[in-house]
């Protein structure tokens, strides 16, 4: 998947989503109405194509942000030597105590 979505085994819906939000990030003057219609005919419900348009445009302008303040992103292998940490830091979510009342972080 992460070295060709055009060509790894996944479901058309997916195949189409991930078309589009390459579209949108690359090519987004070349985006059409038909290109979302395209889309929801392969399979994707319209709420999906939402979200995956809100994760794409939220990244994309998160990387664009990073990028244009010189932010350092650590390798894949630095983030793997972190992994254990990261999975048992105080950032890890734990239980909701109270129903309604949202997730809490480990050490608050």
């Amino acid at each position: 998947m992460l070295a060709d979505w055009r060509t790894a085994p996944v479901g058309e819906p997916l195949r189409a989503a991930l078309g589009f939000v390459e579209k949108l990030t690359l090519r987004p003057d070349e985006l059409l109405a038909a290109d979302a219609e395209a889309v929801l005919a392969a399979g994707v419900s319209r709420d999906a194509l939402v979200d995956a348009i809100h994760v794409a445009a939220l990244f994309n302008m998160i990387v664009r942000v990073a990028d244009s303040l010189g932010f350092e992103v650590p390798s894949p292998e630095a983030l793997r030597e972190r992994a254990e940490w990261r999975l048992h830091s105080r950032y890890r979510l734990l239980e909701t105590p109270l129903a309604g009342s949202g997730p809490v972080l480990a050490g608050e």
